[in-house]
């Protein structure tokens, strides 16, 4: 079970905990420099001091004069407030661009200054990489227009992103059956699982014995056009119901989780973060790749798009949760389409 966070730390900001008879602040890697070098700063020993001491560093933060000063004050406030995943990328991108832009006054970035630096870390880093520094340079501006700062987003709209070709894996049905010889019970009932239902890892990580109702199975997907709070209900089938009962024997210590670890823990930490399964996953790739005729390694993500791409589109596109079937035919769907040749019979 996720640790539950300690009752003393209720109602405090993200980052505040109380520690030997203080409040204290987790400062966000890469900002150690504006909290006098530490990487936890005491803020008081009681919510009055804490709050002072928050309240002059917010206003230091808040006279954000240059880009650096906007990335510094992004990273603080907003980075901490997305997924796991994400806020590590989000701390690499900023850490590339405080190097390039800190000095330049905020909002006065031109268009051509972030082609420039696009092609410096595409040739280092690779396309997805700039493509996700130009994503958080321009939200940081986005958010500097909320704030008051500037008027205009200088980088919305005004910089396209870098082509970066779709990963093309489609698993083959003869190598996933080699492939999960190799597997445990439970990676093996998570296979089948995700192969059924097409949810993403997180989701199925997070799944509960009691959103398995009678109708089905009861999801508020992570993305898409669920992620409002609409629930996805997947009925029922008899394959479905065999792999549930699956990954329920192969608990050792039972959990109110659908999947988890050999101590009846999720495989998911409260931040999103899934270290037990992806180290479960590598292992179960290398062995397969050592003991049966797979050739070629295919990552945890594909198994989605061999959903996608094994069933009617229409299908697709209402299992994956998607409004548009553009978006399931443009990201999922990896096998073409097969289509009836033309006849001159008459």
């Amino acid at each position: 079970m996720p640790r539950a966070r300690n009752k003393n730390n209720k109602g405090y900001p993200t980052g505040w905990r109380w520690k030997n008879g203080a409040i204290r602040y987790r400062v966000p890697p890469g900002m150690e420099a504006h909290w006098d070098g530490k990487k936890e700063f005491t803020l008081g020993k009681n919510e009055t001091e804490a709050y002072k001491t928050w309240s002059e560093h917010l206003l230091l933060r808040e006279n954000t004069r240059t880009t650096g000063d906007l990335l510094e004050r992004y990273l603080i406030e907003v980075v901490p407030e997305k997924a796991f995943k994400t806020q590590e990328s989000n701390r690499i991108s900023i850490s590339r661009l405080l190097k390039v832009f800190s000095e330049i006054p905020v909002g006065q970035i031109e268009p051509v200054h972030a082609y420039k630096y696009m092609d410096i870390v595409s040739k280092k880093h690779g396309n997805a990489s700039a493509n996700r520094d130009l994503e958080v340079l321009s939200h940081a501006h986005s958010k500097a227009v909320e704030w008051g700062l500037i008027r205009l987003n200088p980088i919305k709209g005004q910089v396209k992103k870098k082509k970066v070709p779709r990963r093309e894996r489609y698993v083959e049905d003869w190598e996933l059956d080699e492939a999960i010889k190799a597997a445990s019970p439970t990676l093996r009932a998570y296979i089948i699982f995700k192969l059924l239902t097409g949810l993403r890892r997180g989701d199925i990580l997070k799944l509960t014995l009691d959103a398995l109702k009678e109708d089905g199975i009861h999801i508020t997907p992570s993305k898409t056009v669920h992620s409002s709070g609409q629930k996805l209900i997947i009925s029922w089938s008899d394959e479905l119901e065999e792999v549930v009962e699956k990954a329920y024997e192969a608990q050792r210590i039972k959990s109110k989780h659908l999947f988890c670890t050999g101590i009846g823990e999720p495989f998911i930490k409260e931040n999103g973060s899934c270290n037990a399964f992806d180290s479960l996953w590598r292992r179960f790739m290398k062995k397969a790749l050592s003991e049966t005729k797979l050739k070629v390694r295919f990552q945890e993500k594909d198994l989605r798009k061999k959903t996608a791409s094994d069933m009617d589109l229409d299908t697709a596109r209402a299992l994956l949760g998607h409004t548009d079937v553009q978006t399931t035919k443009r990201h999922y769907r990896i096998k073409g389409d097969i289509v009836k040749p033309h006849t001159l019979k008459r």
